[in-house]
């Protein structure tokens, strides 16, 4: 009997039911949950956690946000301790059953356990048939101290946030939208605009603890066990499973003054965030591309962010300094509100029916020299009913400040470009076309020397072009593969195909 007096044979068939069934364990023959014990039968470990096989709990991770992937998976865990994750990866390596975390990630105080969901894309965090572990299982901000935090992988960038604004310390890196798990953006890099000084999330790891793909319990970091330690960071959940992570944190600013530069022209849109960019000027820079006010065309938007202490001003002069916007906007706030920003947006698309209707999302890294030929042909493409009530974001990074090795940016130029389309289309959208248009999309940045971001939709996706992904990388993706996951279980939702 476990600590929390769950044996195997209270592991539950459905979803709270008065007349739910037993499951003792795995049929080999049949390749199916078995309700007695037998010949072929490999019973389930003890369990401090539950496990979920049919209802409401199961079909909740049949989709992700992107709601263009849907797979039922044969079961969910949520585990009450590392140990069952161990348990349960070593019960799926030993009978070939898939297994993918799941950080059922969105604002819990607003939506409830009802409304979480997968911030995956494209099926990337589905089993495909196999188990699903639930991430928030494991969600607590363990420590929070000067300089670092302790955290569980299913806590979300927003409790890490709130925990170190109450003692003056927060991630130097964070995503956009915050209620993301912190294990599901360090597996794909995690990237926000403060990657031009501190890289993506995956740069800010100091240690992990993780499941490998044959049940074994490692701590790995830049000292220890490294080839793990790389290998897991921005590696697409293929070798680990991530469960506790150390953080770096850097010390709170207060203020935040926010300048957006609005611009008609592509070039002096690129020419500046570059000028930006090489003199540092400000500590968070990002940009996007929206429509004209009278909806005919593109313009370009650089949101540039400059921290400061209360009470404190900053050189709005110095800083704007042989930029050539054709309009610019500057607003003070509260840190806070700044990096909590989306929370309105999402709320509004949430009410207004966009948040549950398909999103094809395109994510993309292009080097600088190419920039212009790829915004320029994707402005001819996409209409405003593309991109629906979405974003299209559309700013420079410094490639020396991503340093973790599957964090995937082309070639040898400093300064790249992220292009990140996310979509909300409207009702009655022609997803498959879509589609269609990421892959051309994509092709072409390929043409141009670009690479993906792992959480876009690309379909199509081989074994070829997986290799032309990681160029010089792809021995080590496969060699690490076959080393800490060697039945090939954990999610295949990447479509990778390393082993």
């Amino acid at each position: 009997m476990s600590r929390s007096g769950l044996s195997r044979r209270a592991l539950l068939a459905g979803a709270g039911a008065g007349a739910a069934t037993a499951v003792v364990g795995w049929n080999t023959s049949t390749a199916a949950w078995a309700t007695e014990s037998g010949a072929g039968v490999a019973e389930l470990p003890t369990l401090d956690g539950t496990v979920t096989l049919q209802g409401d709990g199961l079909e909740r991770f049949s989709s992700d946000f992107g709601h263009l992937v849907t797979a039922r998976p044969r079961a969910v865990l949520r585990p009450g301790s590392v140990r069952d994750v161990q348990q349960l990866v070593a019960f799926a390596r030993r009978h070939r059953i898939p297994v993918a975390v799941n950080g059922q990630s969105g604002d819990l105080a607003q939506l409830g356990a009802a409304g979480l969901e997968s911030h995956s894309s494209y099926g990337q965090a589905n089993p495909r048939g196999g188990v699903a572990i639930d991430a928030r299982g494991l969600s607590r901000v363990v420590s929070v101290r000067p300089g670092r935090a302790v955290v569980e992988a299913g806590a979300t960038w927003a409790q890490v946030t709130e925990a170190g604004l109450a003692a003056g310390w927060v991630p130097p890196v964070l995503t956009d939208y915050l209620h993301l798990s912190v294990g599901g953006t360090l597996s794909v890099g995690g990237i926000g605009g403060a990657v031009q000084r501190y890289g993506m999330q995956v740069d800010n790891v100091l240690e992990l603890d993780v499941v490998t793909g044959t049940g074994e319990l490692v701590t790995a970091s830049p000292t220890r066990n490294r080839e793990l330690f790389e290998a897991v960071l921005a590696g697409g959940g293929q070798v680990g499973v991530i469960v506790r992570v150390t953080l770096a944190l850097v010390k709170v600013r207060e203020r935040a003054h926010v300048f957006s530069l609005y611009y008609d022209d592509l070039d002096a849109y690129l020419a500046d965030q570059e000028k930006v960019l090489a003199g540092r000027r400000f500590d968070l820079q990002v940009g996007d591309v929206v429509r004209s006010a009278d909806g005919s065309r593109w313009r370009y938007k650089a949101e540039l962010v400059a921290f400061a202490d209360a009470g404190r001003a900053v050189d709005r002069a110095a800083l704007l300094a042989g930029l050539v916007p054709v309009e610019t906007e500057v607003v003070e706030q509260s840190w806070r509100e700044y990096a909590f920003r989306v929370d309105g947006f999402a709320g509004y698309l949430r009410a207004a029916g966009f948040w549950s209707l398909p999103k094809p999302w395109l994510s993309v890294f292009l080097p600088a020299s190419s920039a212009r030929a790829f915004m320029a042909r994707a402005a001819e493409v996409l209409t405003a009913a593309d991109l629906g009530a979405g974003l299209l974001l559309f700013y420079p990074y410094l490639r020396s400040k991503v340093r973790a090795p599957l964090a995937v940016l082309p070639g040898q130029q400093e300064v790249g470009w992220h292009f990140d389309l996310l979509a909300f289309p409207g009702p009655g959208s022609d997803s498959a076309a879509m589609l269609e248009r990421n892959r051309r999309l994509y092709d072409l940045a390929v043409e141009l020397g670009g690479k993906r971001y792992l959480i876009g939709a690309v379909p199509g996706m081989t074994r070829e072009d997986w290799r032309r992904h990681y160029g010089g990388q792809w021995e080590k993706v496969a060699r690490a593969k076959r080393r800490f996951d060697p039945a090939g279980v954990l999610t295949p939702g990447q479509g990778i195909h390393a082993s």
